[in-house]
């Protein structure tokens, strides 16, 4: 009754809505490490041992005739930020927070708000872990050339909003069957260990063994990627329309499926967390 109403412009409303994306942002950064920089070298961390591994097991086992001729390396970190900017994006998007959450029960916080910022707050430590080891490689090891740089960053982000999408719609199932949905992203996120063709060259395999990989989106996406990286590789048996196309698809499946789910939501469903 004696409240003031206040009229605000699209423009206003624009602002404030980046202002509350820009702050969830932060607040899902932090969650992982109170300290920003900390988390930072963590994520590194995370992505220089999975290089070391792969450069140890490609040499014990004298897989490295396999690789595409030219930085070895870089043919092994091609395919490795490649498969955690995707799989980091699945895991964060599916642990966003959902309609029954507390954090919903502040008027101008919404789940849409919290999709995107888990998506973002992924894609930019991804991004700086991966500036960061590429320049620190470049600097104090070997030369790094890279045949088409922005269309290969470009593939880095589709793998990042093919992650958005998938994890989008396991978000959308989450509070209808929590337990079966984390299963299925537990496969999806291990399975992509070997379906994501980061340990081989997709122009190497039989027709086959395509039809084994074709369906992951992140195999488009690590395959065209070295495409846009080496010269001397043109890739043939992926595309970057289908992990797009599939993207769009699947993010408007999930985002359906997240405004049924937000209108059937029940405080019940959060009870057991």
């Amino acid at each position: 009754m004696f409240q003031q109403r206040t009229h605000t412009t699209t423009f206003q409303s624009a602002i404030s809505l980046l202002e509350l994306i820009y702050h969830a942002i932060v607040r899902n950064v932090r969650q992982s490490h109170g300290n920003a920089v900390v988390g930072l070298l963590v994520s590194i961390a995370q992505t220089a041992i999975l290089v070391v591994v792969f450069y140890v097991m490609f040499t014990v086992l004298g897989l490295r005739g396999m690789a595409i001729r030219g930085d070895f390396l870089l043919y092994i970190m091609s395919g490795i930020f490649l498969f955690l900017t995707h799989n980091k994006s699945v895991s964060a998007v599916t642990g966003a927070e959902g309609p029954a959450s507390p954090m919903m029960l502040h008027a101008p916080m919404n789940t849409t708000i919290a999709i995107i910022s888990s998506a973002l707050s992924t894609l930019y430590i991804q991004v700086l872990a991966l500036m960061v080891i590429l320049f620190v490689y470049h600097v104090g090891f070997a030369r790094l050339e890279v045949y088409q740089p922005i269309y290969a960053f470009g593939m880095v982000l589709l793998a990042w909003f093919s992650g958005v999408a998938v994890g989008t719609v396991f978000l959308a199932a989450k509070p209808w069957a929590p337990g079966f949905v984390g299963i299925a992203q537990q496969v999806y996120t291990r399975a992509n260990m070997f379906a994501s063709g980061k340990m081989f060259v997709a122009n190497t395999l039989p027709s086959s063994m395509i039809a084994m990989f074709d369906w992951n989106p992140l195999f488009h996406c690590i395959d065209q990627a070295r495409g846009f990286s080496f010269i001397n590789y043109n890739p043939h048996f992926s595309s970057v329309s289908y992990p797009l196309y599939l993207s769009f698809a699947l993010i408007a499946i999930g985002m359906m499926g997240e405004f049924y789910t937000r209108r059937q939501v029940s405080i019940s469903w959060s009870a057991g967390k």
